[in-house]
């Protein structure tokens, strides 16, 4: 019995040190991806940090010709053309490589959601007709002649792409349609610039809805491809267009049912006595709409900004004074980090991604069809809207048409878009999307402040910055009404008119029945002239 211990415990020591090593091993390998993750997001870190101030010496010193978000990019492509050339490890180059669900759900949502809450609701939606012409007539007319032109080459075996089945090339030309709100707020957006508040309410308002549109196409064609059916059905082609109708209505209807109970919660409730818990609650609403539309295959965009501007309407009055200054600056803050994450984050993409094909004849024939694609929705809808929807005096001249036109950037949602192409070809769509987005960010970015300037599209210092203080504006009208005799048949007419139209209606529903039930301020003038329904006179009818 002893000898059969002793040859026991010989028989376990050695496992007991196989094991011990096989722990150190692992406690080792553990301790080294650590350091590998700290080490790699200190680079990101201190990279981002050079965007901030690189973005805070650009408005110091006003450099125009390079707007933030170009900064950022070549920020981006210097690092990543750096970590490309000094290691080959794909670990590393993976971790710093460009992911499109990162993009998506962490970095766009703060974005957006700003855009839509500090958005000047007036001018937003006076144009509104004009906007969604560009944004839903204009993203289809330039998804197809793109695509169609991509696949007539593709036959002509011009370019390398799928010269059987057009649903790819019309893939391709949906997500290079989308015109980037994150370029858009980035360059346009600048206070320096000055912007014209029609031209930027008509580009940054495009470019959101527009965003949307070819996410949604984008989506419903990859539906109808199959890499295994060489024989077109043409029939699907209307199905796919038809689709995307369904998608964003609901999209649009999610947001505005999340902020009309957010709001709804926040008008019943003290919650305002504890602003940091406000404060998160209307961060998680807001995150919630875009969550929730994603999840069931609606547009995130479209909801969270739709979102956005209800809360902004409603909710606002809601919270707690602090909790009104904060909310502002930290969603702007957040958008700001975003931001210039995304350019960043796009730059170094373009060397650690790995792209092992690059076509130049693609890349220019697709620019050039991207520049043709957009002067054909411009120019002929902008027609459209003057002779049969604008007054005379909110008619958008042939410059400001210019300019919208040069205004197509496209951005990171694109280049996001385009790693969900077919295999087959998705390198060559990735490395033309990735060469057009940096063309249209740097060399149209760059360009944007002389356009602007030589166009005349940029207002005076003197200038008013919103229409509510001219006087023409309805505060003026409801002052001027609330001070006249109420008998007086001049004033009866005048007070009629507040009563016409669909913007009277809205506004009288708005006033009498909306804001007391999901908050927002009834103006004081407002009841003292006999709660009349405000209309805009600038307004298109």
């Amino acid at each position: 019995s002893r000898g059969l211990g002793r040859r026991r415990l010989a028989e376990e020591e050695p496992l007991e040190e196989e094991a011990g090593d096989d722990g150190g091993e692992e406690g080792a390998e553990e301790e080294g991806e650590h350091e590998f993750y700290a080490l790699n997001t200190l680079l990101l870190v201190m990279v981002l940090g050079l965007c901030i101030l690189c973005a805070y010496l650009i408005k110091k010193y006003r450099f125009y010709f390079v707007p933030e978000s170009s900064a950022a990019l070549c920020v981006g492509l210097v690092v990543g053309g750096i970590a490309r050339l000094m290691t080959h490890n794909k670990e590393e180059l993976n971790f710093i490589s460009f992911k499109p669900e990162l993009f998506f759900f962490m970095l766009l949502p703060p974005i957006i959601f700003e855009a839509g809450y500090t958005l000047r609701r007036k001018n937003f939606f006076r144009n509104l007709g004009t906007i969604t012409a560009y944004a839903v007539l204009g993203t289809l007319v330039s998804t197809f002649f793109v695509g169609f032109m991509v696949f007539a080459c593709g036959r002509a075996g011009v370019i390398d792409v799928d010269p059987h089945n057009p649903m790819e090339a019309l893939l391709f030309g949906s997500l290079i349609s989308a015109v980037d709100p994150v370029a858009t707020l980035s360059i346009m957006g600048s206070p320096e610039l000055n912007c014209d508040p029609l031209l930027y309410s008509l580009v940054f308002g495009e470019s959101v809805l527009n965003d949307a549109v070819a996410i949604v196409l984008f989506r419903t064609f990859q539906k109808y491809y199959d890499d295994a059916v060489t024989v077109f059905d043409e029939a699907k082609v209307g199905q796919a267009t038809l689709a995307f109708v369904g998608v964003s209505t609901g999209s649009v209807f999610i947001g505005v049912l999340t902020g009309l109970v957010c709001s709804y919660i926040f008008r019943h409730t003290r919650i305002r006595d504890y602003p940091k818990y406000e404060i998160s609650l209307l961060f998680l609403f807001a995150y919630g709409a875009y969550a929730v539309a994603e999840s069931i295959e609606l547009s995130g965009i479209m909801s969270l900004f739709f979102c956005g501007i209800i809360l902004a309407h409603y909710n606002s009055y809601n919270l707690s004074k602090t909790s009104q200054v904060t909310a502002e600056e930290i969603f702007a803050s957040l958008a700001t980090v975003a931001e210039a994450f995304v350019f960043m984050y796009m730059g170094m993409g373009f060397f650690t991604n790995q792209f092992t094909h690059w076509d130049p004849t693609f890349i220019v024939l697709a620019i050039l069809f991207c520049l043709v694609g957009r002067a054909l929705n411009t120019f002929p809808l902008s027609a459209l809207m003057n002779a049969a929807f604008r007054k005379s005096h909110q008619q958008i001249p042939f410059r400001m048409q210019f300019v919208i036109w040069f205004a197509g950037l496209r951005g990171a949602i694109a280049f996001a878009l385009s790693q969900n192409m077919p295999k087959r070809h998705k390198d060559s769509y990735e490395t033309t999307t990735i060469s057009i987005v940096v063309f249209t960010t740097v060399v149209c970015g760059g360009l944007t402040e002389p356009m602007l300037r030589y166009a005349g599209m940029k207002r005076n210092s003197n200038d008013d910055e919103d229409a509510d203080d001219m006087p023409h504006a309805p505060a003026y009208e409801l002052a001027s009404l609330a001070s006249q005799n109420p008998n007086d048949d001049d004033t009866q007419r005048r007070r009629l008119t507040y009563y016409l139209g669909v913007h009277g209606a809205w506004r009288d529903l708005d006033d009498n029945y909306l804001k007391p039930l999901f908050g927002g301020q009834r103006p004081p003038i407002l009841a003292a002239a006999d709660d009349v329904a405000v209309v805009d006179p600038c307004a298109s009818p």
